[in-house]
Parts: structure tokens; sequence; C-alpha cells
């Protein structure tokens, strides 16, 4: 079997586009298949680790409801919440230590309010100490450390890390960029060369052998390619290098996110302190009660997060946290001296961009559309899984007996013709710019593939040299 497309034989012979596509594409193709083969060997293990990890997380928003059950719900539903400066009052007098770095009150008739404390010892700096708080009793029913934006405790914490690095720190993240960088690029050549298959090849009923893994691989590619490029891209966005570009680039589109001003009006005097001994971070009793009354009255409704001033001539932030659909991501500052909005800030008004980066995380994290967000993520894993184990089963059938899929000659670069090689060259060049560990991996492989083709025409030569030096 060739690895060129066959031509159709009811093809005008006369017309001259169509023989030049053929050739262009022709030239073409044993270099996506050359780039998609290595590049499925070599990368498959980083994409393995990142699909298990990765659909691992899927479910670890279903495994924290479970395991933490007691503190994230109240154990009876009551009639009336207590006052917020209650229930953080509360949770001061179990947890005195640290400071308060935010408040989200109960956002459901069964959910505990959550009362963030930082500067506690014995919890990590990047992360803040959660005391969970009967809304209707102002009982504190438990306390845990809490990471990020999410909310995420300690067990959705611990495999978010392990999908993000590996537990290995900023190092560690290299793995899961390296993976996001080549994942679109494996998948976009694998479109490729399957769509130029004839279409009796395709199919998978009837084949057996390598054929049969061929059908199989091929098919699950095609219906999971298009969760593919979007987890490639979404993955990318809060990258170390290739997200560090992305945000450069938005910033100079002026497509950033915007932030809320924080700076209060007037002399508070002594308002939006942080004393750790009171209950809500120095403010006169009661203050986070109209705080949160001034942003329910811009129209902010549940699930919020009340953020205490940074400093004397700073305000309250209160801003919504509600990322599953529809996102619920608007925010007020408000003055802690006469609890009036000094600044508001709409997800409405977000730049284009801004709003795609936003949801495009947050369905990649699974939060975006609930449940459903998370088993497509699932499906999405396993799918990943399966390719990387018939893509390896493919390698070693092809030792095995087809002669398809074996590695492509060096030089079919020299094939392609320059309208197409040198925009080719100029986009990859730009790419790899932007997506450093895709640049970078793929101008070492063409080092070492040069190389290593010299070394064998040397020896070929040396070879041919000897042979005919014994005749």
């Amino acid at each position: 079997m060739t690895t060129a497309p066959s031509t159709e034989t009811d093809e005008p012979q006369q017309s001259v586009k169509p023989v030049a596509t053929t050739k262009g594409w022709a030239s073409l193709r044993p270099l996506v298949l050359r780039l998609h083969f290595y590049a499925g060997v070599l990368v498959a293990p980083f994409l393995l680790v990142a699909a298990l990890t990765g659909g691992l997380y899927a479910a670890s928003f279903q495994i924290e409801k479970i395991v933490y059950a007691d503190e994230m719900t109240v154990s009876e539903v009551g009639d009336t919440k207590l006052p917020i400066s209650e229930q953080v009052a509360a949770a001061r007098k179990e947890h005195p230590e640290g400071t308060i770095a935010a408040v989200r009150p109960s956002p459901e008739d069964d959910a505990t309010t959550r009362v963030m404390l930082s500067g506690v010892e014995g919890v990590d700096e990047s992360a803040t100490l959660a005391v969970f708080v009967d809304p209707y009793t102002a009982e504190v029913r438990g306390a845990l450390e809490q990471y990020g934006a999410t909310g995420a405790l300690p067990v959705r914490t611990w495999i978010d890390q392990l999908h993000a690095n590996l537990h290995l720190g900023e190092t560690g993240r290299l793995y899961s960029e390296l993976a996001a960088s080549w994942l679109w690029v494996i998948s976009g050549g694998g479109l490729v060369l399957w769509f130029s298959r004839r279409r009796a090849l395709r199919k998978v009923r009837g084949t057996s052998g390598r054929r049969r893994t061929l059908g199989l691989h091929g098919t699950v590619g095609v219906w999971a390619a298009a969760g593919f490029f979007f987890l490639s891209a979404t993955g990318l966005t809060w990258s170390a290098y290739a997200g560090a570009n992305i945000d450069v680039l938005r910033t100079e589109l002026h497509q950033a996110t915007p932030a809320i001003s924080a700076a209060a009006s007037g002399d508070h005097g002594g308002h939006g302190g942080h004393d750790s001994g009171s209950a809500d971070g120095g403010a006169a009793e009661g203050d986070l009660d109209k705080i949160l009354d001034a942003a329910r009255a811009k129209g902010l409704g549940d699930p919020v997060e009340i953020v205490p001033p940074a400093d004397e001539s700073s305000a309250y932030v209160v801003k919504q946290v509600q990322r599953s659909w529809p996102t619920k991501q608007d925010a007020v500052a408000v003055d802690p001296a006469t609890a009036e909005v000094t600044d508001t800030l709409r997800f409405a008004d977000f730049p284009v961009l801004a709003k795609l980066t936003r949801w495009g995380i947050d369905a990649h994290t699974g939060v975006l559309f609930g449940i459903v967000n998370q088993l497509v993520l699932m499906a999405l894993a396993l799918s990943l899984v399966l390719l990387i184990v018939w893509g390896y089963r493919m390698w070693w059938q092809r030792g095995r007996a087809s002669a398809f899929g074996r590695p492509i000659p060096r030089g079919a670069w020299q094939q392609v013709p320059p309208y197409i090689l040198v925009p080719a060259l100029a986009v990859i060049a730009v790419l790899g710019y932007y997506v450093p560990l895709l640049g970078l991996p793929l101008a070492a492989f063409i080092v070492v593939d040069v190389v290593l083709g010299e070394l064998a025409h040397r020896r070929g030569k040396r070879t041919n040299g000897g042979r005919a030096e014994a005749k």
C-alpha cells in the first residue's frame, strides 16, 4: 500500500488545477505522516499521563462532595439564615489565628458558609484555611485547607496538582505544557491522514490485524478531535510559557481581563484594617452585613465572595464566583465607611477574548456545565488513552506484517514545492515562538534527524566504497 492517496480514474486529465493540487498533497503527505508517527511515539507518554490525571480531575468534584459532605453541607436546613457577621464571629471564636482573607456566604439552602483565613501556621502560603459554619445555627462544622479561586479542598487540590505538575512544582508544569502543545498537532495530522485515505479503507467492520487497529484508531480520533483541539488550546492559556505569551498578546490587543478598582474614598478612621482578633477583619460590628446588602442592591446574587480591604485606603470587594453556566462574574467595590459602591465591574462588559478565556478554562476544568461537562472530559480522557494504546499497537503490528506506516525516508521535504514549503516554515516559526514547547522539541527533532541521516549516508558511502574495492 502506498502512502499517497490514489487518484480517481474519472477525474478530467486535462484539468490543471486538480493535478497541481494532487501533486502538492502527494509531496506533503509523507511529511505529515512522519510528523504524526514520531510525535505520537515520543509525546504519547506525556499525553497518557495527562489523560489519566485529567480524567481523575474531572471526577474530583464529585469525590470532593462525598469526602467532605459533613463540612460542605448543614445537618438540617433551617428557616432563616443568621447575619453574615454572626457567622464570621463564630468562625473567629473557634479559629482566632491568622487574618480573614475572604468570606463566602452560604450559596444554597443546605450549604455552609466558608470563612477563609490566611497566614495560619501549618497552612501553605498559597492556600487558606476554610472554616465551615452552619448559617442557621453558627455551628462550626470543621476547617480544611482550601486552594484556588474554585475553592478546591485537599483531595481535589491534590488531584489538581497531580494533573498540573505531578507534584514537582514549576518544573513539573513542563510535562503538561508539552502535552498541550503537541496534542493539537498530533490530532490535526491524524485528521489529515485519515481523510486522505479512500473511504473503503476507513472501515472497521470486517477487518482484522493492523487494519482493524488502524480503523479503530482513526475512527475514535476523528470523533474526539474537536475535543482534543479544545483541551490543547485552553490548556495552553494558563501554561507557563505559552500562557505568558498569550497574556502578552491579549494585553496588546486590549483583550486582557479587567480588574475592579478597590480604592475607597475619604478617611475611614481605622476601617478596613486586619486585626486578627476581630470577627470581620477590623471593621465595625455589622459592617459585613451592610457590605453584602450594598452588593445585593447592585444585583450580585449568590454565590459571592467578600474580600476585606487590603489596607485603610481600600474598599471591600464583593464578587460573584459562579463559573458554571450562566457565568456570574460581576464585582463591586464597597466603601467600608459609608457602605456605598465605589466601582462596578460587569462580566457583560469584559472584552471578547477575556470572556472566551474564562469560559474555556472553566470548560477545561469541568465546571462550566457541571456533571455533563465532567462526563465529557472523562470520555475524552478515555478516548486519548485508547488512541495511545492503539497507536503503539500499530507500531508493533507494523514491524510484524503490513508495510503501511513504515518510517518515511528522510529528505521528503525536498519534494515539497516552494509555494507550500516556505509558508509552512513561516507558520511553524511563528508557532514555535509563541508555543516554545512545540518549537524547541520540533527543532531538536529536526537537528537529530539530520545528524542521523548524515551519519547513515556516510556509513552507506563507506560500505559501497568497500564493496567496490572488493570487486
